[in-house]
């Protein structure tokens, strides 16, 4: 088998085996993943299966059959109510979010290198995500989670098998939980936001994008941003098509945030090159409801780095796009919803024009291509 990538640290640059199961520098810094030849072969793509892992140059590891549930290659459809928007249907993925990119990439990893079980944190999508590729490929799986979890992401973690800790508090408490908890001998930490080889799975809708779309690039992907695994896997491939030479340029970024809970809006109108913890708001859109994202310096370079911004919509706005959505018959949970209420509010012109970010947002969502994702199913979020 070909070596795995190493991992990197993006402060200090110190280097370490994936073998070595560690999460974080050190140093306390963010890892990422070492750079590794890419040689896509774009001219192979039409003979191959249709799933992320027809990407397979791209990806930091090998397809393992026994793992892969056929995840990847989601619909892109074109919205009935804003023509120049296509979504892109990742609710459809096998545990009905796109953590699934993420999960399959680790849970391939954890069986690889023989780990005895795996931990992760998550709001619900994640948990859920890892739940099922983790109980595949064999391993087991803990999943911290917050205590006011939907009961639908929680009854499908139990259903996959995963052993499911309530954690009382908000979001950041149960980072903290997980935390404490990390680091026990033979146990990949699979975390979402910590463990660089999830970006590179999440990094396939990009390429997908630009396959579906006859191998070019909208104008503007627009995404919801909590932890930024989206957003950072996006800029990722996009940054690694440019640079290929299969595009001729990056879509810029808009990035989407609940206004009860938006410290990377709040950075990014201030200019700061990182966030502050906010207080944690409650909002129906509980998948990006994060004070203190870990990879904020990231997220915010990489939307800088395209021209793009990030912007906040309200619970109102979020639940009214929620049901515009269910119109066009997509039943989405409020978390997937924002992208599209960005999009509608520029559209109608009912966004604050006293924002410094919305200023720059409204030509963006309003341009000729947009993609928007959607990223968890309704299901898991029943509609109150």
């Amino acid at each position: 088998m070909p070596a795995l990538p190493d991992l990197v640290c993006s402060e200090c640059a110190a280097i370490y085996p994936v073998e070595s199961l560690i999460w974080r520098c050190r140093c306390g810094g963010i890892l990422d993943v070492v750079d590794f030849a890419l040689t896509m072969d774009a001219a192979a793509l039409p003979g191959r299966a249709p799933s992320l892992w027809r990407y397979t140059e791209a990806l930091p590891i090998a397809v393992d059959p026994t793992v892969t549930l056929g995840e990847g290659f989601s619909p892109l459809v074109p919205s009935r109510a804003l023509p120049h928007v296509q979504l892109k249907l990742d609710f459809l993925l096998p545990t009905l979010s796109f953590k699934d990119r993420g999960a399959v990439v680790l849970a391939t990893l954890a069986k690889r290198l023989g780990v005895t079980g795996a931990m992760v944190d998550s709001s619900g999508n994640a948990g859920t995500a890892m739940a099922a590729y983790f109980g595949r490929a064999g391993i087991g799986c803990t999943v911290y989670v917050p205590e006011s979890t939907s009961p639908g992401k929680l009854a499908q973690m139990r259903a996959h098998g995963a052993t499911v800790e309530l954690v009382p508090g908000s979001r950041a408490d149960t980072s903290a939980a997980a935390l404490q908890a990390a680091g026990q001998d033979g146990v990949l930490y699979a975390s979402h936001v910590y463990h660089p080889y999830f970006l590179h799975g999440v990094k396939t809708y990009g390429y997908e994008i630009w396959e579906q779309r006859g191998r070019s690039l909208p104008e503007t992907v627009v995404v919801p941003v909590g932890n930024g695994t989206m957003v950072l896997g996006c800029y990722l491939a996009f940054s690694e098509l440019v640079a290929a030479g299969l595009a001729e340029r990056m879509p810029r970024l808009c990035a989407v945030q609940a206004s009860a809970c938006s410290p990377l809006e709040q950075a990014m109108a201030q200019g700061f090159d990182a966030p502050s913890a906010v207080q944690n708001g409650a909002t129906i859109a509980e998948g990006i409801a994060i004070a203190a994202p870990p990879r904020g310096k990231q997220i915010l370079a990489a939307v800088r780095a395209t021209g793009g911004t990030i912007v906040s919509v309200t619970d109102r706005q979020i639940a009214a796009a929620r049901q515009e959505l269910a119109d066009e018959g997509l039943f989405v949970e409020p978390t997937s919803a924002v992208s599209f209420a960005a999009v509608s509010a520029a559209v109608d012109q009912t966004f604050d024009a006293g924002s410094p970010t919305w200023a720059v947002a409204a030509n963006l969502l309003t341009a000729r291509s947009v993609v928007v994702p959607l990223c968890g199913a309704g299901l898991k979020s029943p509609a109150r």
